[in-house]
C-alpha cells in the first residue's frame, strides 16, 4: 500500500500516477450523463481503463494534480469501497485494490490499478484508451499493434544481478542432486559440483545466476529481500463462508524444500471418507496429495513473479482455494484449459521441475488434477473465478456420486494399461452423467465411449442422448430405475461359459462381459466368474486386466471320470436291455 508521502512527489506521467480532486463533487464512475465522447472517458471507469493499458499505476481522488501534490480530501465513495471495486471489475474485468489514506483526518481515495496482462488490451465503450497530457485518448494503431504482438518474457529466465552460488540453500541443492539424478537414472549427478550442475540445468548462464535459481534455491533471508512474492501463504478458516481467517502461516523458503513443507501443512487438517462396495471397503482422502501438489506446482511454474501479490491457499474443512497472480498462460481460457498445450509463463522454472522430476510433460498437470479429482466422484476441478490478472482454481473435498467413483476404478482395473480411459474419456464420462446436452460432447470420444461399451446411446434420430452403461448404475441404487436385468442362475451363467471356453480355449473378462451383453452388468459377471474361480471350476492365469482364463485341468479330469461312469452305466444298462430282450425271445 503507498503512502501519501510517497504520492505527494509523484509525477503523473512518469510515475503512472493520475491526481482528481474530487473537492467539489464526486468524480463520474461511468461518464453519467455526458454526450461527447472525449467527456465521457473523463471517468472512473476511463482512467482505470487507461492506467491499465499502461500497465498499472495509481487513480488517486482527493489531491492535487500540480506538483507537490497537496492533499485536499474528498467524500468520494465513502462507506462503499467494496462496491466500488467490485462494480469495476464487473464493467471492466480489471482488477484494482482500493483503499483510503488520510491527512489530518483528510481523506484521500486510492484506486491501484493492476498491470495488463502481455498482449492484452482494455476499452472502455469499445474504445482502447491512453493518457495523453491531461486527455484520454483512443490509442493509436502503433501502439495498440505493438502491445498485441507482445510475447511475455521468460521471468525465471533472466538473470539476477547480484546472486552468489554462495546465496542458495546447500539443503535445496542437495534435494535438487538426489532428484535429478533419480529422474535422469544416474547417482553420478549426486557428486556434480554446485557450479557444474547449476550450468547444466542452465541455472548458472555466463556466470551469472538466473531468477529460476532464485526461486527454487535461494536461502530463505535472500528470497524475501530479492522477490517476497516468491512466498506462498497458507489461510486456514472453519467455515466457508468466513472472511477473517482462523490461521496464517507465510512460507518463503526455496521451491525444493517449501514444497513438502505446504503439503504437510494442508496434511495435517486432511481427513477422508470411507467408501465401501460390498465388503471391499476403501478410503478417499479429502485433499488428494498428487491433485494438491500439481495444483501448487502449476501456480509457482505459471504465476506472473512481476506482479507483488503472493500465491494465497485457502483452506476450509471440505475445500480448498489455490490463488496465483497471472491470468493463464498465452493461448490458454477456460474453454481450451485440457485442449490446448500452454506455453509456460516461466518456461526455464518448468524445465527444471521437468528434469527433476517433480512435473512430468508441460501441460500434463491440470490432466492429472482434473483426472484424480473425477475419478474420486468429486466435482469438476473449479476455474470459473479466473481471470486476466489471476488463476483461482478451487477443490472440492465431497464426494458427489460414489457411484461414479467405483465405476471408473472398476472399468480401470479391467482395462491393460494401453486402454485405459484418458482424462478426456472421463470428463466426457462426467458430463453425460450431468446430462450434458449431446451438441456439447466430443464426437470422437463419444465413439470411442460407445466402442468400450460404457456408454449407451438412447433416443430417436431428432432427439438421442446418451446414459452411461448399466455398468454404473450397478454401484447405485437406482439400477431398476433404468434398467430391468433379467439375472441367470449361476448354472445358466456356468454353462454359457463352459461351452465358450470349450470352444475358444482361453479367454478374457471383457469377453465373458460381451457373452452377457444385455443380460448381466460388468460386475455381475466378474462376481460369477471370481466364484468359479474360486471353487476350481475356472483356473486364472495373471492378475488384473491381464489375466486370462481357461477351465480348470482338475475339473476337466473329473468330468472326463464323470462322463467315463455315465458312459460305463449306460452301456450297463445297453447290455442288461440286449440280455432281456434274448430271454424274451427264447421264451
Amino acid at each position: 500500500m503507498i503512502t501519501i508521502d510517497k504520492l505527494k512527489i509523484l509525477k503523473e506521467s512518469e510515475d503512472k500516477v493520475e491526481f482528481k480532486k474530487g473537492e467539489g463533487g464526486n468524480i463520474s464512475y461511468d461518464g453519467g450523463s455526458k454526450v461527447k465522447p472525449s467527456e465521457r472517458r473523463r471517468c472512473i471507469l476511463g482512467y482505470v481503463t487507461a492506467l491499465c493499458n499502461e500497465l498499472g499505476g495509481y487513480l488517486v481522488i482527493g489531491m492535487s494534480d500540480s506538483y507537490p501534490h497537496e492533499v485536499i480530501g474528498t467524500n468520494q465513495n465513502k462507506g462503499s469501497i467494496g462496491e466500488l471495486e467490485a462494480n469495476i471489475y464487473r464493467d471492466t474485468n480489471i482488477r484494482t485494490s482500493i483503499y483510503e489514506l488520510f491527512e489530518n483526518e483528510k481523506r484521500v481515495l486510492v484506486i491501484e490499478v493492476s498491470p495488463r496482462p502481455a498482449g492484452k488490451v482494455f476499452k472502455f465503450e469499445d474504445v482502447a484508451l491512453m493518457r495523453i497530457g491531461e486527455e484520454l485518448k483512443p490509442m493509436s494503431d502503433e501502439f495498440y499493434l505493438k502491445i498485441i504482438n507482445e510475447q511475455e518474457p521468460d521471468f525465471s529466465n533472466q538473470f539476477c544481478e547480484g546472486l552468489k552460488i554462495s546465496d542458495l540453500d546447500e539443503k535445496a541443492i542437495t534435494i535438487l542432486k538426489e532428484k535429478y539424478a533419480l529422474k535422469q537414472n544416474n547417482p553420478v549427478f549426486k557428486t556434480l559440483s554446485h557450479e557444474q550442475l547449476l550450468s547444466d540445468l542452465e541455472l548458472l548462464k555466463k556466470g551469472k545466476l538466473t531468477n529460476a535459481a532464485l526461486i527454487l534455491l535461494a536461502k530463505k533471508q535472500v528470497l524475501k529481500e530479492r522477490l517476497p512474492q516468491a512466498s506462498v501463504m497458507i489461510e486456514y478458516r472453519n467455515s466457508e463462508n468466513q472472511i477473517p481467517f482462523d490461521n496464517r502461516i507465510a512460507f518463503s523458503d526455496p521451491f525444493f524444500i517449501m514444497i513438502d513443507e505446504l503439503w504437510n501443512t494442508i496434511n495435517l487438517r486432511n481427513g477422508s471418507f470411507p467408501i465401501q462396495d460390498g465388503a471391499y471397503i476403501f478410503n478417499i482422502p479429502f485433499f488428494n496429495e498428487e491433485v494438491i501438489r500439481e495444483s501448487i506446482n502449476n501456480a509457482i511454474t505459471h504465476r506472473d513473479y512481476r506482479k507483488a501479490s503472493e500465491i494465497v491457499i485457502k483452506q476450509f474443512p471440505q475445500r480448498l482455494d489455490i490463488i496465483n497472480a497471472g491470468g493463464f498462460p498465452a493461448g490458454v481460457n477456460l474453454e481450451n484449459l485440457l485442449k490446448t498445450p500452454s506455453t509456460p509463463r516461466n518456461r526455464l522454472l518448468a524445465d527444471v521441475l521437468q528434469k527433476t522430476g517433480i512435473v512430468e510433460r508441460s501441460g500434463q498437470g491440470v490432466d492429472k488434477i482434473y483426472y484424480n479429482t473425477l475419478v474420486e466422484g468429486k466435482a469438476e476441478p473449479d476455474y470459473t473465478k479466473s481471470d486476466d490478472f489471476q488463476v483461482n482454481l478451487k477443490l472440492s473435498a465431497v464426494i458427489e456420486d460414489r457411484a461414479f467413483a467405483l465405476f471408473i476404478v472398476a472399468i480401470q482395473d479391467e482395462l491393460p494399461e494401453t486402454e485405459k480411459l484418458s482424462v478426456l474419456e472421463v470428463i466426457t464420462l462426467n458430463m453425460i452423467k450431468k446430462n450434458v446436452p449431446k451438441k456439447d460432447l466430443d464426437v470422437e470420444i463419444v465413439m470411442r465411449l460407445l466402442e468400450k461399451k460404457l456408454i449407451e446411446k438412447r433416443g430417436k434420430t431428432n432427439a438421442i442422448y446418451y446414459i452411461l452403461s448399466k455398468d454404473y448404475y450397478e454401484f447405485t441404487d437406482e439400477k431398476a430405475k433404468y434398467y430391468n436385468l433379467q439375472e441367470l442362475d449361476e448354472n445358466q451363467v456356468f454353462n454359457i461359459i463352459l461351452q465358450f471356453l470349450l470352444k475358444e480355449g482361453k479367454a478374457k473378462m471383457k469377453d465373458f462381459v460381451g457373452l452377457f451383453e444385455d443380460k448381466l452388468s460388468r460386475k455381475q459377471v466378474r462376481s460369477r466368474v471370481e466364484k468359479f474361480v474360486l471353487n476350481k471350476t475356472i483356473e486364472q492365469q495373471g492378475e488384473g486386466s491381464t489375466s486370462i482364463y481357461k477351465i480348470n485341468d482338475e475339473y476337466i479330469k473329473k468330468m472326463e471320470v464323470y462322463a467315463e461312469a455315465i458312459s460305463k452305466t449306460i452301456s450297463d444298462l445297453e447290455s442288461k436291455n440286449e440280455m432281456a430282450k434274448k430271454g424274451t425271445r427264447k421264451n
